[in-house]
């Protein structure tokens, strides 16, 4: 069972609040109360399996789909609450979508007319930055020139917060690590919040300050990177039954083999015992470690169910 404490945060501005939040369509539940807390001032790194609720989620943010249950507030407005409120978000979504038949400087004209914070010099600026001709259909663009336009269209429109749903997957490495280095710095230069989806934990790494982790559409850990890594540890020793270890040590997961345990332990405490070797954990493995708890669970449930 999750902590209180890690899926809901307790800080004072959130740019994204959901309670008992769930979308259904026709008797398929893609997302089942869901609560989840984002922090304003972030670069969140959210994570999960397919099937987790995580575009859904991104995709009621935005307003473009209305939650069948529960509540959700962005940037203290409900979301499509109005022109003003549309005006706020701006979106990337998964399949980074452009025209084929516009060119470039025809979805500049058309993000102008469809914004009304739209900041066109911004958008002149970062086309020829990229080294764009204005004057090419989308249609023509590589896959990561798709990309950053999409990124382009997000930027120009001057959100608080910037919303970005798998951008990157279909991008090659280099492609991949151009449009993560291009989002950063827009980031710190207008000062921007943004959450970004991924499958690719090692993108998160690169640019992501905080991280969620939701699976079934439930959080299972939430807070700053550095913060979880300082407190996540692996201890590898002799075989040892998880529930005997200290109360302060929250266990993640474990596996076992007939003489070891691997345990991941979530402690802001020193750990002394000296059975235990100590090892710290990526941010990857610290994914894996949530992921993995709810598949023994899943297990567990369905062996119980079979008795």
């Amino acid at each position: 069972m999750t902590e209180p404490s890690q899926g809901i945060s307790k800080h004072s501005t959130a740019v994204l609040r959901a309670q008992g939040l769930g979308k259904k369509y026709g008797k398929r539940w893609a997302l089942t109360d869901c609560t989840i807390d984002i922090p304003a001032g972030h670069v969140v790194g959210l994570v999960g399996p397919n099937g987790a609720g995580k575009t859904t989620l991104l995709k009621l943010a935005c307003g473009q789909l209305q939650p069948t249950s529960g509540t959700i507030t962005v940037l203290g407005g409900h979301p499509a609450g109005g022109p003003a409120q549309l005006a706020k978000v701006g979106f990337v979504a998964q399949d980074t979508p452009v025209y084929a038949g516009l060119s470039i400087a025809d979805h500049l004209q058309l993000g102008a007319r469809l914004n009304p914070g739209w900041d066109a010099a911004l958008a002149r600026e970062r086309i020829q930055q990229l080294g764009l001709d204005p004057a090419h259909r989308a249609g023509k663009l590589s896959g990561g020139q798709r990309a950053q336009l999409a990124l382009t269209l997000g930027l120009a429109k001057r959100p608080e917060l910037l919303i970005l749903d798998e951008p990157v997957a279909s991008l090659d490495p280099l492609a991949r690590r151009e449009f993560l280095q291009i989002l950063m710095e827009a980031t710190v230069e207008h000062e921007l919040s943004v959450v970004l989806s991924s499958h690719l934990v090692s993108d998160l790494e690169r640019v992501c300050d905080y991280l969620i982790v939701l699976v079934d559409s439930r959080v299972e850990v939430a807070g700053e990177v550095d913060k979880l890594l300082a407190t996540h540890h692996r201890l590898t020793g002799p075989r040892r039954d998880p529930d005997r270890l200290p109360a302060d040590q929250h266990v993640v997961s474990a596996r076992h083999t007939d003489r070891q345990s691997t345990i991941v332990v979530r402690t802001d405490a020193p750990i002394h015992d000296p059975a235990w070797t100590v090892t710290q954990l990526s941010l990857e493995d610290l994914v894996l470690a949530y992921m993995d708890r709810h598949t023994a669970e899943n297990r567990r449930v369905a062996l119980e169910v079979q008795r």
